[in-house]
């Protein structure tokens, strides 16, 4: 099997569907379609539904069990409350139905593979105005961010980033050493983390600070 292409499985529940996509990728050097029992975490899965609904979800949680991390999803209607679904449910691409040609999906389907998201441009705006109201709406007055983190984590994590102790970041934030470790202990515990040095190279990693 070719190395170099991106290996797709196609998951849909309507099985005329699932051929019309099947056979429009399978003719493309950049791709490689794999069968359900050859997934991996390298494998981009194309989910094919009307909205994304409960169905999208069934569909994606059955590849998800599996190992796959990275999901396109092909929808006949996209709408506001759908693209939020997608965003929580971690999907990184999604292409209305009426777009999806071959050259497109292979489009999507690569940037996902390399670590962009792509959404429909004239959908953007009103993601990032989403987005912004859960922040400022839900997430902000509970001290919380998108990234998992609350402010206070976040602070923490800086410090120990730049070399401080226990101490001095208790006294840098003026908190008391016994917070500054139970902040760590949280933070270690919710991301599975070994250690302070290993929390801090996660937080980087992530992007969390």
């Amino acid at each position: 099997m070719p190395t170099d292409r991106i290996f797709v499985h196609v998951k849909t529940a309507d099985p005329i569907s699932e051929a019309g996509i099947v056979a429009a990728l399978k003719s493309r050097a950049e791709v490689w379609i794999v069968d359900e029992h050859a997934l991996s975490r390298e494998t981009v899965v194309l989910i094919v539904s009307h909205e994304m609904d409960e169905e999208a979800l069934r569909l994606l949680r059955s590849v998800r069990g599996k190992g796959v991390q990275q999901a396109v999803v092909v929808v006949s209607e996209l709408d506001d409350a759908g693209l939020m679904v997608a965003v929580e449910a971690g999907v990184a691409g999604l292409v209305r139905r009426r777009e999806a040609t071959a050259d497109r999906l292979v489009q999507v389907i690569s940037s996902v593979h390399h670590g962009a998201g792509v959404v429909p441009p004239d959908l953007l705006g009103r993601l990032l105005k989403q987005v912004s109201t859960v922040q400022s709406q839900v997430l902000s007055p509970r001290g919380l961010r998108f990234n998992g983190l609350t402010d206070r984590e976040g602070e923490v994590l800086k410090l120990v980033a730049c070399g401080m102790d226990t101490r001095e970041i208790a006294q840098q934030l003026s908190y008391s050493e016994r917070t500054v470790k139970n902040v760590l202990h949280d933070v270690t515990n919710r991301f599975h983390l070994r250690n302070r040095s290993h929390a801090v190279a996660y937080a980087i990693r992530e992007g969390l600070i």
